[in-house]
């Protein structure tokens, strides 16, 4: 009998023959449902994109809609009207100086875009020698060979480090473990200590940094001050240097705010958003810039500056349309306010039912993103041995009590659709719990 074809992403295959895969048939608002008709909160969001739900009517008519009319047409040198409206609409959202959008199909592509850009603009700019990215330690912003270069997560990139373009990675803010002895209150962002550094020894080489603003995601949803983004800026803008927020996991209302930089009074050079912007339907990614930027590709055909970079779905209009009506959905159902009770509950709710369970190193929030992150020892903040996989048996232990969650180490975290009602936070919460109480009492 031949074994199963499919390989699944991030995913040991060994453990599907201990744990088998969870087999997904349907999906309806918060839940997803097994093959058996077993319902499940997802708690994730379904990888950190399903916003207003599965199957929403309004999603789904207006990918049906747009089907009918027109499905895909070749973006380069073509253009149609979902595309168009969708980046007037960003260009509406975002700060003033974001007046230029390009599609990409992922995340990761939205990265690369973004490192191309800045890149091409030193070369065109007369300044070949600004090769350089800089990211930070445990930072995340895709899988493919150029994004991981900037990611500071090894255990993403190890393997791949010989065939990768050689950046530079930097410390960044680790709250929980703040070698400072400070609180996220408190402190001065003394940890920005490490960047100031880098960047003044070496910004004659440094186009850019890139950073998940306020929150670093695989990392467990590491939280940091807006005061270190607000250094950041003020001195990449001294150097000569962009700076590229990657808005992929929290733009779109995840912290409390449309974007992360909203939330900073930060505005960068480029910002890259994908996940929530089609509501979890389709594949889409953008990347926003500046007249500068955008200024340094624009000449004569014979000035050989165009951005030579294409996608074959970019800009592909059934995405457009899905993400035309994400935002329209943002705007009547006036997402940021309605979201803010439900969050708190979720903040209020976590701590109450975890706060003193003997093994919760810590508690954190941001917006509607709630984690905990459980150790061996909270006095000494001390880790479990990795390979004992808390965070995962937890994870499956959920299954049993009706919640899709998914962990990143020993860090089990709420991620909810935004349509999700407080007493089914209270809910999802509960079957946590119990799960985690099963497995460490």
């Amino acid at each position: 009998m031949k074994k199963q074809a499919l390989w699944h992403p991030v995913t040991q295959m060994k453990d599907v023959e201990e744990h088998p895969l969870l087999k997904i048939a349907s999906g309806k608002g918060i839940y997803i449902y097994d093959d058996e008709g077993k319902s499940y909160i997802d708690g994730i969001s379904s990888w950190w994109t399903n916003i207003f739900g599965h199957a929403n009517p309004r999603i789904t008519e207006a990918l049906t809609k747009q089907a009918s009319t027109l499905e895909h047409v070749l973006f380069a040198g073509v253009t149609h009207g979902p595309a168009e409206e969708l980046a007037d609409r960003l260009v509406a959202l975002t700060p003033d100086e974001m007046t230029r959008v390009f599609f990409a199909g992922d995340g990761a592509s939205a990265v690369e875009v973004a490192m191309k850009m800045s890149y091409g603009y030193r070369q065109n700019n007369g300044q070949p020698e600004k090769t350089k990215f800089v990211g930070l330690s445990d930072g995340y912003h895709g899988d493919t060979l150029g994004a991981l270069s900037v990611c500071g997560h090894d255990f993403f990139s190890d393997l791949y480090r010989p065939i990768m373009p050689e950046n530079i990675s930097v410390q960044g803010p680790d709250c929980y473990r703040c070698p400072y002895g400070k609180t996220r209150e408190t402190c001065e962002a003394d940890c920005f200590k490490h960047m100031e550094k880098t960047l003044h020894e070496r910004a004659h080489e440094i186009t850019a940094v890139f950073v998940e603003p306020l929150g670093q995601g695989a990392a467990g949803w590491r939280f940091y001050p807006a005061l270190y983004l607000q250094k950041l800026r003020k001195l990449t803008r001294e150097l000569d240097i962009h700076l590229a927020f990657d808005e992929i996991a929290v733009g779109f209302g995840r912290l409390g705010s449309m974007f992360a930089m909203d939330k900073a009074e930060v505005v960068p050079d480029f910002v890259t958003m994908s996940k929530s912007i089609t509501s979890g339907t389709l594949a889409l990614s953008a990347v926003m810039t500046t007249d500068a930027v955008y200024d340094a590709f624009y000449g004569e055909f014979s000035d050989m500056k165009a951005f030579m970079h294409s996608h074959t779905y970019t800009g592909n209009p059934l995405a457009c349309a899905v993400a035309n009506t994400t935002l329209t959905m943002f705007e009547e159902l006036n997402v940021i306010e309605t979201n803010r009770p439900k969050y708190q509950h979720m903040r209020r709710y976590a701590a109450e039912k975890f706060g003193n369970h003997k093994h919760l190193g810590e508690i954190r929030s941001c917006g509607f993103i709630s984690c905990l992150e459980f150790v061996e020892n909270p006095e000494t903040k001390a880790a479990f041995d990795w390979k004992d996989r808390i965070g995962f048996q937890i994870h499956r232990a959920a299954l049993k009590h009706g919640a899709f969650l998914r962990n990143m180490g020993d860090v089990i975290y709420f991620l909810p659709p935004y349509i999700i009602t407080e007493d089914e936070i209270t809910t999802l919460i509960d079957a946590a719990y119990a799960a985690t109480t099963e497995v460490l009492g």
